[in-house]
């Protein structure tokens, strides 16, 4: 019974509440599709989504005292992979870019991240980074038939990843969610099959893998102290949802 306890116990309603913030999450992701365009700053995006944010009926969850993130979003250019405070970088056609966004609606926390071209259509080395982190984000997920461990998951990712020839990012990784932004147990994006935590119907958790074109060492900005880049410089790409464990797979609460 301990391991139920793994990503906190919830009622039907804070699991209805999940999917119900789930969905203006994917909304929201949506609406930056749309909005988004060289020639705009990152801050402007971010000052787009905090609006989205409240028009949704939701808040959000990076500015609350559990995080004291510098901005409602992380947008992550180029070779940063994850953490990145909005700035005043100028978005230029071909830019790779990742949104990281965590809202908190009745309470309940969902979490989840894409990877887009800015004004382009991913093209050679780009499209396979964008489309192989996100097949390996779907392997993880399928990987889950009801109670499962987070080794098949993370196992399951690895696999594609480096069937792809990208870098895994392995010094970050997914982690329960929904009371909290953070919860136990970790979800590695590397692992092997039938180890680790023990996950069960009702839990929910944030699978996120994170590549890269090149190696797979990472460093943190000195500068604000919250990005984290890739150390050679390559291109990196993140694709995250905010999944359900159920009896027999697993249902996707981030999107629409």
């Amino acid at each position: 019974m301990q391991d139920r306890l793994i990503t906190g116990e919830k009622t039907p309603e804070q699991i209805q509440a999940m999917r119900d913030g789930g969905k203006k999450l994917a909304q929201i992701f949506q609406d930056i599709r749309d909005y988004i365009h060289a020639g705009m700053s990152e801050k402007d995006v971010d000052a787009f989504v905090d609006g989205k944010i409240k028009e949704y009926g939701a808040s959000a969850t990076y500015k609350t005292d559990e995080v004291n993130f510098p901005g409602v979003i992380c947008i992550s250019t180029n070779d940063e992979i994850v953490h990145s405070p909005a700035s005043d970088y100028i978005f230029q056609k071909g830019d790779v870019v990742s949104f990281d966004l965590v809202i908190t609606y009745k309470d309940m926390k969902t979490d989840s991240a894409f990877t887009m071209v800015v004004d382009d259509k991913p093209k050679g080395a780009v499209k396979h980074l964008l489309t192989t982190t996100e097949r390996s984000l779907y392997a993880g997920i399928d990987a889950i038939k009801g109670d499962v461990r987070t080794g098949d998951i993370a196992a399951a990712i690895e696999k594609v990843l480096k069937d792809g020839k990208l870098g895994v990012i392995r010094e970050l990784v997914g982690h329960g969610v929904g009371l909290k932004m953070h919860m136990p147990p970790d979800v590695p994006n590397y692992g092997r099959k039938h180890t680790g935590v023990l996950l069960h119907p009702g839990d929910t958790i944030a699978i996120e893998p994170m590549a890269t074109l090149g190696g797979e060492k990472i460093v943190t900005d000195k500068d604000d102290g919250w990005t984290i880049r890739t150390r050679d410089g390559s291109l990196a790409a993140h694709f995250e949802h905010t999944v359900l464990i159920t009896e027999n797979g697993a249902e996707i609460i981030t999107q629409l």
